[in-house]
């Protein structure tokens, strides 16, 4: 037997005032989105801004829906969005933020599992990594230099 030991590096930033120039616009995006959300049901809205390539701003937020599995989170909205509008496109830098209309969210929120493997899918597409930066509504903003880091065992095409 082997031992295999993964580890993950992040960047951690205090707040939004030490984001490189770019970044703090493109969280600011995700804030603005974010707050447009229908999270009628768990009252927890998240936003979601994209770099591409090509200098456009993707954003999307969840949408919620009565029938809990039929909605859609913030980060694949913007995703399949860029992937249908901008195909040949790839996603540089991704902004997400979450906030609660119960409490305020100071940790970051990072993707779920459906969102990394969704990231994922666009990584392996574009053959080069996507920078993940999230944070709460407030607090510390974490960032990972790709989904490698949230997702290190990726399944992808590869092994079908």
């Amino acid at each position: 037997m082997k031992e295999l030991k993964i580890e993950s590096i992040f960047q951690v930033y205090d707040d939004l005032s030490e984001l490189p120039k770019e970044i703090f616009l493109l969280m600011n995006k995700a804030v603005e989105t974010r707050n447009k959300a229908y999270a009628p049901y768990s009252k927890f809205r998240v936003g979601t801004a994209l770099l591409l390539d090509n200098g456009e701003i993707i954003t999307g937020n969840n949408q919620e829906n009565v029938s809990y599995p039929s909605g859609l989170c913030a980060e694949r909205t913007a995703i399949y969005y860029a992937g249908s509008q901008y195909p040949d496109s790839k996603i540089l830098k991704m902004a997400i933020t979450g906030a609660s209309s119960n409490q305020k969210t100071k940790s970051p929120i990072s993707p779920c599992g459906a969102c990394r493997q969704a990231i994922a899918e666009y990584e392996v597409k574009q053959e080069s990594p996507i920078e993940i930066y999230f944070m709460g509504e407030i607090g510390p903003i974490m960032k990972s230099n790709s989904l490698q880091n949230l997702l290190p065992l990726v399944f992808d095409k590869a092994v079908l």
